[in-house]
């Protein structure tokens, strides 16, 4: 080869990552603008959805993939400037036609804007704001949205029309049968067409290792984290908000050294009663049950992290904060919501302990004065962001408990477990690197322990130890207040012992001489 040809050989290897490619907001806009989901173009490109959402923020494929995805982005942008020039139809006559993108919004999220805010589907000026996010009502006036149903005529009766027109007999047929939905982004879908991703794992791994159970368990566990991520793909199909995947982070969300810690204290509770009163005490150590999946339910940032300055807290808004923690005057009974921290002065806490604090001086509680926010890093979050992620681990675990299937426990326990502990920075899982989350996830399940415990203490109970995510130890009648079981919202009994001398076989000590 001379070297003329292997400069062109060197060219022509290098030509894939010179492919331009459109801003990352464009990339996203051309493909929701052909009404595709991530996972429909990640499944195509033979990627994750999430690696997908992470080229719609701003990071950039190479190789092979940059090619294909540089495909699909000028075949999009060709097919909607077709779609565009030869629409043609007035505006006036499509006003009522009902959008096939219109959902149900629930009206306790709804709120009027004092000022138009811009929509954060279209940008342009909103009037309403949905769980705290500016946003129109009326597909209408929203540019986001398709304001017409693709290949349905506009003489087309809408639904409501077509259930009006059928038989009463139908009808009654109709409701006889009875067909259970599940919501599948906007639309529902019956249940029994939503694929059941943990069961089916657990039928393959036993087949493949024939019935037997502790290989099919080992071989589960070893696949959670990425199955983890499927089920989560799957379960964020349709949903309302987007999320940056491979965010930037500040410096105090990084490893200070390469086996250290960030700055984040996330208040894990280590806390023992000092003294207990005279006499014998049988003490329960009860574990709360699923503790880091009860905590999936938290407050998310949904972008990237922005930094502000001041005493200020918006409710609709999620990170980590520097604060001044208030004093804490109640440890003899009941453990300091910050947990043990020898050094004093100011600290980075999480939102689920922010939120805490706060309520904890609030009215209701009156505990503690409120802690001083010196400055935050936040993005705008919901608390619902993996809601149907725990739910889908959830229920396979209560189906696993009523039948005694030790197999999907143990997986699904693997499953949530590990999905926390491998958000940070982590070589086991490269689809999502929200080291915040991770904190706010473990941060929630410690306040979730310090909650349950005074309300054990608020219901007689007295508060001994509460250690971690599920570790509490009290005395007294702690089934008047805790449900016992294995389920998520109960509780059961770890160890009984008793702490303390019977005060009938104590003596009296000597009176000193006058």
């Amino acid at each position: 080869m001379s070297d003329f040809q292997a400069i062109d050989a060197l060219l022509a290897s290098a030509s894939s990552d010179r492919t331009p490619l459109p801003p990352a907001e464009e990339r996203r806009q051309l493909r929701e603008g052909l009404h595709l989901s991530r996972a429909q173009l990640a499944t195509a490109l033979g990627v994750g959805a999430s690696t997908v959402g992470g080229w719609e923020s701003g990071r950039d494929p190479s190789g092979e993939v940059r090619e294909k995805y540089a495909y699909f982005l000028e075949g999009a942008r060709t097919k909607l400037d077709a779609v565009a020039a030869t629409a043609t139809a007035p505006v006036g006559d499509l006003a009522d036609v009902p959008a096939e993108a219109d959902q149900a919004v629930d009206t306790d999220d709804v709120g009027a804007l004092a000022v138009p805010q811009p929509c954060v589907l279209c940008g342009q000026p909103a009037r309403h704001q949905v769980e705290g996010f500016p946003q129109h009502l009326d597909s209408a006036e929203c540019g986001a949205v398709e304001p017409v149903r693709a290949g349905k005529p506009v003489s087309e009766p809408a639904p409501q029309q077509i259930s009006r027109q059928l038989a009463p007999a139908e009808r009654q047929d109709r409701a006889a049968r009875g067909v259970r939905v599940v919501p599948v982004g906007r639309r529902v879908q019956a249940a029994s067409d939503t694929p059941d991703l943990i069961g089916s794992a657990v039928a393959a791994a036993l087949a493949e290792h024939a019935g037997d159970v502790e290989a099919a368990t080992a071989a589960l566990v070893k696949r959670a984290i990425p199955d983890a991520m499927v089920l989560l793909d799957h379960t964020r199909k349709g949903g309302r908000y987007d999320i940056v995947a491979h965010p930037w982070l500040p410096e105090i969300l990084r490893k200070q050294t390469a086996r250290g810690a960030d700055q984040i204290w996330e208040a894990r509770p280590k806390w023992t009663r000092p003294e207990l009163p005279a006499g014998q005490h049988e003490v329960t150590a009860l574990d709360i049950n699923g503790a880091y999946l009860s905590a999936l339910k938290t407050h998310l940032p949904l972008g990237q992290l922005e930094h502000s300055t001041g005493d200020h807290h918006d409710r609709r808004r999620a990170g980590v904060h520097l604060i001044t923690p208030p004093v804490w005057d109640h440890d003899a009974v009941l453990p300091n919501p910050i947990g043990n921290r020898d050094e004093p002065g100011l600290l980075w806490v999480t939102e689920p302990t922010l939120r805490l604090l706060l309520r904890l001086a609030g009215p209701k509680y009156g505990l503690c004065d409120p802690p001083e926010i010196h400055e935050s890093w936040t993005s705008g979050a919901t608390e619902g962001l993996l809601e149907k992620f725990r739910i889908a681990l959830k229920d396979a675990r209560d189906r696993a408990i009523a039948e005694d299937d030790d197999v999907t426990l143990e997986y699904v326990k693997q499953m949530y477990s590990k999905f926390v502990s491998t958000l940070g920075e982590s070589n086991y899982n490269r689809e999502l690197y929200r080291a915040d989350w991770m904190h706010l996830i473990r941060s929630q399940a410690f306040a979730n322990l310090w909650t349950k415990a005074f309300k054990a203490y608020d219901e007689g109970l007295m508060v001994v130890r509460a250690m971690g995510t599920d570790e509490l130890h009290v005395v007294g009648d702690w089934r008047a207040v805790f449900p016992e079981g294995r389920g998520v919202t109960e509780v059961k009994v770890k160890d009984v012992y008793a702490v303390g001398t019977d005060q009938n076989q104590t003596t009296q000590a000597p009176e000193s001489p006058s």
